[in-house]
C-alpha cells in the first residue's frame, strides 16, 4: 500500500465522531428500551410481528453499547492487555450491525407472506417459528462474524493499538469482502425491496379503507428507508476501501477522501438504532393493517373457489 497518511482525517473524525454518537446513544437507548418495555410488559400478547421488533431493539440495544467504547477508542490508545476485548467488541458491533440487517429482512419476508399469501400465512406464521428465525439469525451473524478474530494488525509486542481501527490485509481480502457485500447487504437488499414492492402492490388492490391501504404503504415505505438510508453508503464505502487496501486506487487524495466517507458512512449506518423507531411507532398499526388485509384476502379468495364450483 502507498505511504499515505489519513492523519488528517482521523483527526476530523475525532469531532464528528463525538457529535454523531452522543445524540444516537441517547435517543438510541431511550428508544429501544421504551420498545422493549411496550413489547415485553405492556402488549396483551405476543405476535409474530412483536417477537421480531424485540429481536430488532435487542440487536440495536446490542450495537448501541459498544459506542461509549468506540467515544473512548477515537481518543485514546488501548493497552496490550485489552487485544482479546477488542476483537470481542468488534464482534459483537458486527453481530449487531448484521443481525439487524437479517431481522430487517424477517419482517419483510414475514409481511409478504401475511399480505401476499394469507392461506399459506396460517401455515407458516406462527409465534413458535418466528422465535426460532431470531434464534437462528443469532447464530448465524455470531459464527459469520467469528473471523473478526484473526482480522487484528497488532503491531509489535508491548505497543498500545487501536481498537475499532485498523484491521489486518487479511480482513480486506477478496474472499470475505464479496461474501461480506453479497450476503451481508445485496442479497437482504434485493429480497427486502422484492417483499416490499409486491406487498405495497397488494396493498393498493387490496379493499381496504383508503386510509389502511396509505398506512400499510407508508410503513413499508419507512421500512424501506431505515434499511437503505443507513446501510447503503457504508457498505459502498467498504467496497472503496477495499480497492484502497488491495491498491487498485494509488492516489493519495482518493485515498483520503475514502477514509472520510467509509468512517462518515458507518457513523450514519449506527443512525438506524433510532430509524427503527419508526417501526416500533407504527408496529401496532402495521398489525391491524395487515390482520384486515389478511382477512379479506382470504374472504376474496373463497369468494372465488365458491364461484368456480
Amino acid at each position: 500500500m502507498t505511504n499515505c497518511s489519513t492523519k488528517e482525517v482521523d483527526t476530523l473524525m475525532q469531532k464528528l465522531d463525538l457529535i454523531i454518537y452522543v445524540p444516537v446513544l441517547v435517543f438510541g437507548l431511550a428508544l429501544n428500551s421504551a420498545a422493549l418495555v411496550v413489547f415485553c410488559q405492556l402488549l396483551r400478547k405476543w405476535t409474530e410481528s412483536s417477537i421480531y421488533m424485540t429481536n430488532l431493539a435487542l440487536m440495536d440495544l446490542l450495537l448501541l453499547l459498544q459506542l461509549p467504547f468506540k467515544m473512548h477508542a477515537i481518543r485514546h490508545e488501548w493497552a496490550e492487555d485489552k487485544k482479546l476485548f477488542c476483537s470481542f467488541l468488534e464482534s459483537l458491533y458486527f453481530v449487531a450491525m448484521y443481525g439487524s440487517i437479517y431481522t430487517i429482512v424477517c419482517i419483510a419476508i414475514d409481511r409478504y407472506i401475511a399480505i401476499n399469501h394469507p392461506f399459506r400465512a396460517k401455515q407458516v406464521r406462527s409465534k413458535k417459528n418466528a422465535l426460532i428465525v431470531c434464534i437462528f439469525i443469532w447464530v448465524f451473524v455470531m459464527v459469520a462474524t467469528s473471523p473478526i478474530y484473526t482480522f487484528r494488525d497488532w503491531g509489535r509486542k508491548g505497543e498500545n493499538f487501536n481498537c475499532f481501527h485498523g484491521f489486518s490485509k487479511k480482513g480486506w481480502s477478496t474472499a470475505i469482502i464479496v461474501c461480506l457485500e453479497v450476503f451481508g447487504f445485496l442479497l437482504p437488499a434485493a429480497v427486502l425491496v422484492a417483499c416490499s414492492i409486491q406487498s405495497i402492490r397488494t396493498l393498493k388492490a387490496s379493499k381496504n379503507s383508503h386510509h389502511n391501504r396509505q398506512a400499510g404503504v407508508r410503513i413499508i415505505y419507512s421500512s424501506l428507508a431505515a434499511f437503505l438510508v443507513p446501510f447503503t453508503p457504508c457498505h459502498v464505502a467498504i467496497f472503496l476501501q477495499y480497492l484502497v487496501r488491495n491498491e487498485f486506487i494509488l492516489d493519495c487524495k482518493q485515498q483520503k477522501n475514502i477514509a472520510l466517507f467509509i468512517q462518515v458512512s458507518i457513523n450514519i449506518a449506527n443512525v438506524t438504532c433510532c430509524l427503527d423507531a419508526l417501526c416500533y411507532y407504527f408496529i401496532a398499526k402495521e398489525v391491524r393493517s395487515t390482520k384486515d388485509t389478511l382477512r379479506l384476502s382470504i374472504s376474496r379468495a373463497r369468494t372465488t373457489s365458491t364461484s368456480d364450483v
